[in-house]
């Protein structure tokens, strides 16, 4: 059964595959004292580690259960499943929201996309004669739909990990029933979520985070190690 019905049964697939991966590769003790001293709290509903510094495995990104019981007084709905730990990775996404990058993708990937609103479309044609600048609007209006389209699947792709989870945890998601994270998809509201996302699926699943993880590259790379904070110092 498809819970997420525009998605397709392929990206489906590559849904619940992650998830059975993310359940079956549990955090260790060590994980989890990495991420407690990044996070400086205790990381609470922690699955396991959705993705690592690929130089020396210390915890970039944590996935967390839909509803955490664990040190709370009461059941707490979680609906950001993808979680950034990496304090690298998390003034990365700051210094990029900081700079404006955030609202230049909002107005690729968002609401505006759909209405017409972006920056390219608004200059689209602005000196050629009306039928170049009709037939360009109307290609960059295209490029703007498929862009959006790009962060819906991002959204329920999210969702659809989200559900395996749940159905295999017994898990409620009653009250984040269609709730992602970072803004999706209609706003980019932040980027530390839609990076978690990116870095936690692979490239090709959420365009923003990918976009983003492009953009901090002189910050941060999982790829490249300048992990202030290592898992094998954890480790005994």
């Amino acid at each position: 059964m498809n819970d997420v019905p525009h998605l397709s049964e392929d990206d489906l697939q590559i849904c619940r595959s992650r998830a059975q991966q993310l359940l079956a590769e549990r955090a260790s003790q060590a994980d989890i004292a990495v991420v407690t001293e990044q996070l400086g709290r205790y990381p609470r509903g922690i699955i396991s580690v959705a993705a690592r510094c690929q130089q020396c495995g210390t915890p970039l990104v944590v996935a967390t259960r839909p509803l955490i019981t664990e040190r709370v007084k009461h059941p707490t709905p979680f609906p950001t499943t993808f979680y950034l730990t990496s304090p690298e990775a998390v003034k990365a996404a700051s210094h990029l929201e900081s700079a404006g990058v955030m609202v230049e993708l909002q107005e690729l990937y968002g609401e505006e996309a759909i209405a017409g609103e972006t920056a390219a479309a608004q200059a689209c044609g602005a000196a050629a004669s009306d039928a170049v600048e009709t037939a360009d609007s109307g290609e960059a209006q295209g490029d703007n739909l498929e862009r959006h389209r790009q962060y819906v699947r991002a959204h329920e792709m999210y969702l659809a990990v989200r559900n395996e989870l749940a159905r295999e945890l017994g898990d409620s998601q009653e009250h984040i029933l269609n709730i992602s994270a970072g803004g999706m998809p209609t706003r980019v509201k932040c980027l530390h979520a839609l990076v978690g996302h990116a870095l936690a699926m692979g490239p090709g699943v959420n365009p923003v985070g990918d976009e983003a993880l492009r953009c901090m590259k002189h910050e941060f790379d999982p790829a490249v190690c300048r992990c202030t904070l290592k898992v094998a110092d954890f480790e005994r």
